[in-house]
């Protein structure tokens, strides 16, 4: 028997719905909901332990996965099944995480694990705009403590008209790609890329997303009444002792403050704030401190987060010393690193980045296979992230999801300004070697001077900043703080990252904390970001003003060549062996490309140095050579025979023709060595086919002067000749013989 089915529709407006459907799959999990948009199907499934785990913090788990059976393929590789995530799955993981997380109750820590499945695609949907709704509308039937429901909308912008959930062709077209994370009534994520847009512009385009995000919130709590709203359930909640609180509070303030207002560097202060917490611990017995030794760290945070916002919101102060929109000092270099096609070093403060460029062709594109999409990036940033640029040592695990999350917000930062004629696959990569502050703008700008070290023709450098809010909503202060410290990122109220060009913003990333904060704050924070990315990139351009105008003397030259499809396979050659040959003698990497609108042959000659360049350019041209009727062409004989002579075309090695010994003079000519031996080099004109030969012909002779009293012989009659021939094969048949 099929369940009773509870469904909500949601319409986009425009002729498209969203629907949420649930009771029909996955009933053992603590909550379940299909989405589905088009043929788009997500199955998302949440479930909570009922037993709290012994950590200070929420075991949250957000999986995101697409099925290759959803889009009818298998997946790659020898193993026929879907194994670690793809960078792309990753990323949408990171995108719902940072929505959710802040919605559960801080004291609540039951290991909570968030599915969502991609089970059916659809070309025209992107399935990761709905995977922050199908996560919260799951949540939403369950019993979790959960503040309130919340919903994630990808905004685009075509010929100036916003659309919700764009298309991938949509999205091409687009000049802004933004998804937006928010509930009824305030946005907490932002994340996305854009062509260089102003500050005003981006306001306008969360604005838009957020109208969006608050009919979809609607329709999660009508399925949940119809469905049967949950109590929430009981867990225990953390100790509290108030008493405590002011004490510690009372005991920590002053002294945390007096470090704070001292504008002392990460190490030092961090030992004081240290030495703080100790000498109060030092007041309570080794029996008070088993008992509720946790509750004074806990109350000891708490005073020193207060400290140090009421030194920024009064006295307009940092920890470091700096003022709230000043920068940290810069300095910067380029070709550091004398092999790599280009590098440069970018230090920001305590914060370093130091970023390589390799150039090479599309066969060395970072291939992307997800079942919801396919296709190649010629461009890609991969960024690193060691335990030693925090002074830190712990185990290595593989790329972690932070690094996946960082290397891609700065690859869609400067991603936007490498031109569309850039002939080669271009890899950026950041190593972070000190971290205090955001290592990712660091990385964006490490990426544009290593980028124009390499030759790369940029449109124009980028420069990225990290900004934090301080705000109180009792008071109505707030301070935006300009090139955040590691700190500072912990005990604002907003953090978030902006890239841009002298033009406008190419990428962001926010998390904001803060309920309800208001679109003028936002904008007055973007603005002084915009002033602050301004100071960084003049101190890039003081190191780099332009890109180099060639790559360098070891970084490989790249050359194209449209060939017409016809030659593609003369060029490659029986098995390869053409092209082989030629890489072999050239020194240089061939790859051969076919244009799917013209069908033309897309020849890429990567090579260091010239020569090999345009020799493999020259034999190009001998392939594509085709000699044109009564002109007259220079040659050389390679091939004596009985009838003539083999010559080759000196514009274009390879390309043989018979000269037959009746073109070599307008005597008659007994032997061809009479006229011509190997080697020599001489004019011929060319006649084109040969219509009774049907092959091509060419005369050294018809170049000549015809010699004094020279009479020409009149042409044969070809019929009679055959006539004759037919002829005599009949008188001389004998009769045949039964």
């Amino acid at each position: 028997m099929i369940p009773k089915v509870f469904r909500e529709v949601i319409d986009l407006g425009d002729g498209r719905e969203i629907s949420i459907e649930t009771g029909k799959l996955a009933k053992q999990a603590h909550g379940s909901v299909v989405v589905q948009s088009g043929k788009c199907m997500l199955l998302c499934t949440v479930v909570s332990n009922y037993k709290q785990s012994d950590v200070d913090f929420l075991p949250l788990t957000v999986d995101y996965r697409e099925k290759f059976a959803a889009a009818g393929r298998y997946p790659g590789g020898f193993f026929k099944r879907e194994a670690r995530p793809s960078d792309g799955e990753v990323l949408t993981m990171r995108l719902v995480d940072r929505v959710l997380r802040p919605l559960f109750p801080k004291d609540y820590h039951a290991e909570t694990q968030v599915m969502i499945q991609l089970m059916s695609h659809d070309d025209d949907v992107m399935p990761e705009a709905m995977a922050g709704l199908a996560a919260s509308a799951a949540i939403q039937l369950s019993d979790f403590p959960f503040e309130c429901p919340i919903s994630e909308a990808r905004v685009g912008r075509v010929n100036g008209e916003f659309i919700i959930n764009p298309t991938r062709a949509q999205l091409a077209e687009s000049d802004i790609d933004m998804m937006i994370g928010a509930s009824a009534d305030s946005v907490m994520m932002v994340e996305g890329e854009m062509d260089e847009i102003s500050e005003e512009e981006m306001a306008d385009a969360i604005k838009f997303a957020h109208e969006a995000i608050k009919v979809q919130c609607a329709a999660q709590v009508k399925l949940a009444e119809a469905f049967g709203k949950k109590e929430v359930r009981e867990y225990p909640e953390e100790r509290e002792d108030k008493d405590l609180a002011k004490k510690i509070h009372d005991m920590a303030y002053d002294k945390v403050y007096a470090i704070a207002k001292a504008g002392s560097a990460k190490h030092e202060r961090s030992a004081a704030f240290s030495e703080i917490k100790e000498e109060i611990k030092a007041t309570f017995s080794e029996e008070e401190l088993a008992d509720y030794g946790d509750l004074v760290s806990k109350y000891y945070a708490k005073a020193e987060k207060a400290a140090i916002r009421t030194l920024t919101l009064d006295e307009g102060l940092r920890l470091d010393g700096r003022k709230t929109d000043e920068i940290r000092p810069i300095w910067c270099e380029v070709d550091y690193l004398p092999s790599t096609h280009g590098s440069a070093i970018f230090t920001r403060g305590e914060t370093q980045a130091l970023a390589t460029v390799t150039l090479g062709t599309s066969r060395d594109a970072n291939k992307i296979d997800m079942p919801s999409y396919e296709g190649e990036e010629n461009f890609y940033l991969h960024y690193n992230f060691p335990p030693f640029c925090t002074g830190e040592a712990r185990p290595l695990r593989g790329t972690s999801r932070r690094e996946v999350g960082h290397g891609n917000l700065a690859q869609r930062g400067l991603k936007g300004m490498i031109p569309a004629d850039c002939p080669y696959t271009v890899r950026v990569v950041s190593e972070v070697l000190e971290s205090n502050g955001s290592s990712s703008m660091a990385t964006v700008c490490a990426g544009t001077m290593a980028l124009m070290d390499a030759g790369v023709q940029m449109i124009r450098p980028v420069s990225g900043i990290a900004m934090g809010l301080i705000s109180d909503a009792e008071t109505g202060k707030y301070a935006v703080l300009s090139d955040i410290l590691g700190d500072e990122d912990h005990l604002g109220d907003m953090d978030f990252k902006v890239t841009g060009t002298s033009e406008g913003i190419t990428a962001c990333q926010m998390d904001i904390k803060v309920k309800g904060l208001s679109y003028e704050i936002l904008v007055n924070a973007l603005k002084q970001a915009r002033n602050g990315r301004l100071h960084i990139l003049g101190k890039i351009t003081d190191t780099i003003s332009t890109p180099n105008s060639d790559v360098k003397e070891h970084a490989p030259t790249m050359v194209t060549r449209r060939i017409p499809n016809e030659f593609i396979g003369a060029l490659i050659g029986p098995g390869g062996k053409v092209i082989q040959e030629m890489q072999k003698e050239t020194e240089t990497t061939i790859v051969i490309n076919e244009d799917p609108v013209t069908e033309e042959g897309i020849v890429e000659i990567l090579g260091v140095g010239r020569e090999g360049i345009n020799a493999v350019m020259a034999k190009i041209d001998a392939i594509l050579f085709k000699p044109t009727v009564g002109s007259v062409y220079e040659v050389k004989v390679i091939k004596m025979l009985d009838f003539g002579a083999v010559v080759e075309y000196m514009d274009a090695p390879g390309n043989e023709v018979l000269l037959h010994v009746s073109e070599l003079a307008w005597e008659r000519t007994e032997n061809v060595t009479d006229v011509v031996n190997m080697g020599d080099v001489f004019d011929v004109k060319y006649f084109g086919l040969d219509p009774r030969t049907r092959k091509e012909k060419v005369s050294r002779k018809a170049l000549l002067p015809k010699p004094e009293g020279y009479v020409e012989r009149p042409p044969r009659d070809d019929k009679k000749r055959d006539d004759r021939r037919g002829n005599d094969r009949n008188r001389d048949r004998k009769p045949r013989r039964d």
